[in-house]
């Protein structure tokens, strides 16, 4: 039986996003495309040049059914949908560590190449980060940023990341950045909206 998953319940919509979880999404059930094409069309070589390296595309069907069915077993995977098209926009990954203080939930997102330097980001991670907030059990997120990826740790900074420390795991560098769920970090990031 698999352990009940805090972040498999949540969900949430932004000024131009909805999120959900990407098996009970409106947008897989209604027929218009499937979750693994999806996915392939999603995973093109841009999109996970910033990936841990055995994720790296191109994707087929079959190696995105594959892809899928062990982010399923790792953890809880979010699909990202523009509400103005019904499009899909991109994923969120989260993968859940159960501390003394509460839960810290270990994110990581990507965007479809079409919703590159629109905001995009930086309103899912802000809207996912208020989500958090929410919830009385989860105390910390954190995320890593490969060195080679700027854009997506300025979005976690905006959000109020910050840089907890390095990992050279897999010979590629990655920033381990982190955001704990306090009071004066909810006191801040509410003056600053």
């Amino acid at each position: 039986m698999k352990n009940p998953r805090r972040c498999s319940t949540c969900a949430f919509e932004t000024k131009r996003l909805r999120v959900e979880e990407w098996h009970s999404t409106e947008l897989i059930h209604s027929g218009r495309k499937g979750l693994a094409k999806i996915v392939a069309e999603m995973l093109t070589e841009p999109v996970t040049r910033s990936l841990p390296g055995p994720w790296a595309g191109p994707y087929s069907i079959d190696r995105a059914r594959a892809w899928i069915a062990d982010r399923d077993k790792e953890g809880t995977t979010l699909l990202v949908v523009e509400k103005s098209t019904g499009e899909t926009a991109g994923l969120i990954i989260l993968f859940e560590l159960n501390l003394d203080q509460g839960i810290e939930v270990r994110l990581g997102y990507l965007l479809a190449e079409s919703c590159w330097g629109r905001g995009l980001a930086s309103e899912l991670i802000a809207g996912f980060v208020l989500w958090c907030r929410d919830q009385d059990d989860i105390h910390a997120i954190a995320g890593g940023v490969a060195q080679n990826n700027p854009a997506s740790k300025r979005v976690l900074e905006k959000a109020g990341f910050r840089v907890n420390d390095t990992d050279d795991e897999g010979g590629e560098e990655e920033e381990i950045m982190r955001l704990t769920l306090v009071e004066s970090d909810i006191e801040a990031y509410t003056r600053t909206r």
